[in-house]
């Protein structure tokens, strides 16, 4: 019979390897601000088991940059369409097991196949937005400063009633398009004269903002320090919804500009620094579920690629033209696609021209 002293020993062998075996149960995420909910988070948790670790970005470009310097260790991230290709074309993506997605068929079909990543061996929809012009309903009317065209943002004759009270997003491939929309060119254009074109636009309207702001404009807008912010569709549901909550005397809108906007597709995709590929693959078709992805869309005012999830989500949203567009307004939209080394090295110069004037 084992005496106390080996029954001690035993017991805290056993300890330690509980606690071991739970501190690898761990999700790595690295994903965007305001991205998921507390309460989707606590449901995945308690169904795996395991702990949801995250880690935040602001910017695709930040995101590549951390990466690119050695950051290590997540096993999920959920970047924009041609984010994705960059991962893909360093070979820093797993192949998706697509034995262990069963709630793969929930997924729209316009959503899939796409250019960035043909036949979705890497990445699975997640979410998608639109990168819009959200403000203050009362400061825009009492101005006299219309809210469906990229001019708000670069006309130096609107944007002087606005008195420094703008933000744009601290992103050069988002300004860029906007600047490039507003010019007539598509987002896609990479002709060097018209991103110079943008570029002189962008300057001309930069003196009279009052930041490059990709991370806290929902509150600026919220508490009335901003008037007119350029930014993500789901930022400026978050906003609305946070102004009404507040009581504020004003309510936050957003609307598409008319001359056409990015459509982002963010998409789940499997790193292949990460140690669990496997709870990577559990949280992925756990968010595949309509409900679960239903969730994200109800919380945040995300657009939705889930069939499945639409019975779901509120009438009000649905319903919501720049949450989710009709197929007219689909057409003014397109996906940001990937640049070539040269490209990302002639735009990240133009990039620090109009960051330092």
């Amino acid at each position: 019979m084992p005496d106390a002293r080996h029954c001690r020993l035993a017991l805290c062998a056993l300890l330690c390897l509980a606690l071991s075996a739970r501190a690898a149960d761990v999700l790595h995420l690295y994903i965007w601000n305001n991205y998921i909910s507390a309460s989707t988070v606590a449901r995945f948790e308690a169904q795996c088991r395991c702990r949801l670790a995250q880690d935040y970005y602001s910017d695709n470009e930040e995101m590549l940059a951390k990466l690119a310097a050695g950051a290590a260790g997540y096993d999920l991230i959920v970047p924009t369409g041609n984010a994705v290709a960059t991962l893909i074309r360093q070979g820093a993506l797993r192949p998706l097991d697509k034995s262990r997605l069963p709630h793969l068929a929930n997924l729209r079909p316009e959503y899939l196949d796409t250019e960035f990543d043909p036949g979705n061996r890497f990445s699975v929809p997640y979410a998608f937005s639109i990168t819009l012009l959200g403000y203050n309903e009362e400061k825009m009317r009492e101005l006299g400063v219309p809210v469906d065209t990229w001019a708000a943002l670069f006309e130096p004759a609107y944007l002087k009633r606005l008195n420094g009270r703008v933000t744009v997003l601290d992103s050069q491939r988002e300004l860029l398009a906007a600047a490039l929309r507003y010019l007539g060119y598509p987002v896609n254009d990479t002709d060097e004269r018209h991103w110079q074109e943008a570029k002189a636009v962008i300057l001309r309207a930069k003196p009279y903002w009052a930041a490059f702001n990709a991370s806290s404009y929902i509150k600026e807008l919220t508490v009335g320090n901003i008037w007119l912010a350029h930014g993500y569709s789901n930022d400026m549901f978050q906003a609305a919804q946070d102004a009404r909550k507040a009581r504020r005397p004003f309510r936050i809108g957003y609307a598409t500009p008319r001359e056409g906007a990015v459509l982002a597709l963010d998409s789940m995709v499997i790193h292949r620094s990460g140690k669990r590929p496997d709870l990577a693959h559990a949280f992925i078709d756990f968010m595949l579920d309509g409900r679960n992805s239903a969730d994200l869309t109800n919380l945040i005012g995300s657009g939705n690629p889930n069939l499945a999830a639409l019975p779901f989500i509120a009438e009000d949203i649905r319903r919501n033209a720049a949450v989710f567009p009709g197929a007219r307004a689909l057409g003014e939209l397109a996906m940001l696609r990937d640049l070539d080394h040269r490209q990302r090295r002639v735009l990240s110069r133009i990039w620090t021209e109009i960051k330092v004037r």
